[in-house]
C-alpha cells in the first residue's frame, strides 16, 4: 500500500515485485499491470533517480513529469470518420460469411452493440434476401445506418448480381459489401451511383455505400477510382442511373470504404496483411492526391484477426477499422449448426486447408476451410483433379467414378446429375441447355454440387456427413480458441458477436497502452501484452 498522504502511485516493473522509490512510494509490478489494464485512466511518465522512467497514476505533483498519456477508449482505436459516416459506435465490422451464416439476427445485434455488421447474403436466392432484410429493417427501422449486405461477383451471372442490386436498392439497403470483385461490374457501379445528389454547399452525397474487399492493389484501383466512363454511359443508356448521377460518379471513387483482406477464410490469397495493408494504403493516398478527393478513402483490415494483439496490430499500422469472419461462425448468432461450433471451437492454427470454390470452381479458384475434423478439403481437391484430367462424365475411367461415388457422392454420378438437372431447370434452365453442349460443363455442374451441399451440410448440421461439411476458416479461428481458452468466452452460450468485439476492442485499447508507455522507455512486463476476455457492458 502506498504511504499516507500520496495520491500518487509510482509503478515500474525492473524484474521487482517490491523496491522503494527516492519519494518513498512503493513500486509494485501488480499495480503498473493493473493500470495498464485501466486504458481510460490517464497514466503519466515521471522519472526516478532510482529506477528511471517510471509510471504514475493519480497526483503527480512535486514529481519529474516527463510526459502523460491521456484516456483511451477502444473507440478511438480507428478513423473517427468511419464511425460518423456510418453511424457506428465502434471501428469494428462483423463480416458477412456467406450463405445466411451471417444471419439477420448476428446483424441487428451487432448494430445494436455499435458495431457495424453485413448481412450473408451471398449464395442466397432473391427470396430468402428479402425476408433477411425485412427481418433486420423491422428491428433496427429505417433510421439505422450502420448495417448492409452482401454482394458478391459470380462470373457468368450478371443478372442474378443486377437483379441483387435492385433489391437491395428497393429496400434502401445502406450499404454493401462488395466481395470476389477482380473487376468492376456494372451492378456494384449502378449502386455507388444510384441515388447521388450534392448538397447547398457543392458536397456530394451518397444515399448507399461501398465497402470494396480486395486483397490485390489492382482490384483495389478500381475501387479506389471513379467508375469508367464506358459503364457510367451504359447503365444510362439502360435506365439505371440519370445522367445527372453518372456525372456525379465520375468526380468519385466507387468505394469510400476499403477492405483490405488478408489470409482468411472463404476466398483469400493468402497475403500477411503486414505487407497488403501498408501498400494498399499507400496506394491510397497517391490517388486520392491524384484526383484531389476532398474525403479520404477509409482502409479498414480483414483477415488473421482473432485476439486482440492482432486487433492492435491492424489499427497500427493505420487501419481505419478492423472486419471479422471466421471467429463470428462460433457466435451463438451464427447460422452455422451447432455441431459446426463445435468442430471450429476445437481448431488451432494450423488446421486449415485451400479447395476448390463452389462458385469460382472452373477458374480455379480456392477457399479456405477448415481442416480438422473433416475430409473435404481432400475430396474436393480429388474432384479438381478429376476435373482437370478428363472433359465429360463418360471419359472418367470405371474405377475412379466408382472410387468418386463410393468415398464421395455417396450416389451414382448419374443420380448426382438428374438432381443437378431439376435443380438448374428452375434456377437457371441456361445451365442445362449449357451442359448438354458441353459436356465438360456437366461434368463441372455434377462436381459443384458436392462443394455446394458441403456448405449445406455444415449449416444444417447434417452428422452423417460431418467428414463432408465444408466450413470457411482462416487461422483466426485456432488463434481466437488459444485465446479465450479457460475465459468465459470458451463456453459456447457466452460467445456473442458483442462480447467478442467488446472484449477484441477492450484488449487491443490495453495493448495499445503497454506498447505506448514502451515507446516512452518505461520497462514493461510481458504479461502487459495479454489480455484476458471478461464479460463486458
Amino acid at each position: 500500500m502506498c504511504p499516507t498522504g500520496v495520491d500518487g502511485i509510482i509503478m515500474t516493473g525492473r524484474n521487482s515485485t517490491s523496491v522503494h522509490s527516492a519519494s518513498g512510494l512503493l513500486v509494485y509490478r501488480a499495480q503498473l499491470l493493473a493500470a495498464l489494464a485501466r486504458p481510460r485512466e490517464a497514466l503519466h511518465i515521471v522519472h526516478d533517480p532510482h529506477h528511471g522512467l517510471v509510471a504514475a497514476t493519480g497526483d503527480v505533483h512535486g514529481l519529474a513529469l516527463r510526459g502523460t498519456l491521456p484516456a483511451l477508449y477502444p473507440e478511438w482505436l480507428g478513423d473517427r470518420s468511419f464511425a460518423e459516416a456510418h453511424a457506428c459506435r465502434f471501428p469494428y465490422i462483423v463480416g458477412e460469411m456467406a450463405r445466411g451464416i451471417a444471419t439477420p439476427r448476428m446483424v441487428i445485434d451487432a448494430a445494436r452493440a455499435g458495431l457495424m455488421g453485413f448481412f450473408g447474403s451471398a449464395g442466397l436466392d432473391l427470396a430468402a434476401i428479402t425476408a433477411g432484410l425485412d427481418e433486420i429493417t423491422c428491428a433496427l427501422g429505417g433510421q439505422a445506418t450502420n448495417w448492409g449486405a452482401n454482394l458478391i461477383h459470380t462470373p457468368g451471372d450478371a443478372e442474378t448480381e443486377m437483379a441483387t442490386v435492385a433489391l437491395f436498392q428497393a429496400q434502401q439497403v445502406p450499404a454493401v459489401s462488395a466481395s470476389a470483385f477482380m473487376t468492376l461490374a456494372p451492378s456494384i457501379v449502378r449502386y455507388a451511383a444510384s441515388g447521388l445528389t450534392r448538397d447547398r454547399d457543392g458536397t456530394i452525397q451518397r444515399r448507399g455505400a461501398v465497402f470494396a474487399k480486395v486483397s490485390r492493389p489492382e482490384v483495389a484501383t478500381q475501387f479506389m477510382n471513379p467508375p469508367p466512363e464506358r459503364l457510367l454511359r451504359e447503365l444510362v443508356a439502360a435506365g439505371h442511373l440519370s445522367a445527372a448521377e453518372a456525372d456525379l460518379a465520375a468526380q468519385l471513387p466507387v468505394a469510400e470504404d476499403v477492405t483490405v483482406e488478408a489470409d482468411s477464410g472463404g476466398h483469400t490469397d493468402n497475403r500477411p496483411l503486414t505487407a497488403l495493408l501498408p501498400a494498399i494504403l499507400h496506394l491510397r493516398d497517391t490517388i486520392t492526391s491524384s484526383r484531389g478527393y476532398v474525403r479520404t478513402i477509409r482502409v479498414g483490415a480483414a483477415g488473421g484477426l482473432g485476439t486482440p494483439g492482432a486487433v492492435a496490430a491492424a489499427f497500427a499500422l493505420g487501419a481505419a477499422y478492423v472486419l471479422t469472419g471466421s471467429i463470428n461462425q462460433v457466435a451463438v448468432e451464427s447460422g452455422l449448426s451447432a455441431d459446426g461450433r463445435a468442430l471450429l471451437a476445437a481448431a488451432e492454427i494450423a488446421d486449415v486447408a485451400m479447395a476448390p470454390a463452389a462458385d469460382m470452381f472452373e477458374l480455379g479458384i480456392q477457399v479456405q476451410v477448415l481442416k480438422r475434423g473433416t475430409m473435404f478439403a481432400q475430396r474436393a481437391r480429388r474432384l479438381w483433379e478429376v476435373y482437370r484430367a478428363y472433359d465429360s462424365l463418360d471419359a472418367i475411367p470405371v474405377d475412379i467414378r466408382r472410387g468418386l461415388e463410393q468415398d464421395v457422392f455417396r450416389e451414382s454420378l448419374d443420380q448426382v446429375w438428374a438432381r443437378t438437372r431439376a435443380y438448374f431447370e428452375t434456377r437457371d434452365p441456361r445451365e442445362i441447355a449449357r451442359a448438354d453442349r458441353e459436356p465438360k460443363h456437366r461434368l463441372a455442374l455434377v462436381f459443384r454440387s458436392y462443394l455446394f451441399m458441403a456448405a449445406q451440410w455444415a449449416r444444417e448440421g447434417r452428422a452423417e456427413r460431418r467428414g463432408d461439411y465444408q466450413i470457411w476458416c482462416g487461422p483466426a479461428m485456432g488463434a481466437f480458441n488459444d485465446w479465450t481458452r479457460g475465459s468465459f468466452l470458451e463456453q459456447a452460450e457466452q460467445r456473442t458477436v458483442a462480447q467478442i468485439a467488446r472484449n477484441l476492442l477492450e484488449g487491443a485499447a490495453v495493448i495499445t497502452r503497454a506498447q505506448q508507455l514502451r515507446t516512452y522507455g518505461v520497462d514493461v512486463p510481458a504479461a502487459a501484452f495479454t489480455f484476458t476476455p471478461r464479460p463486458l457492458r
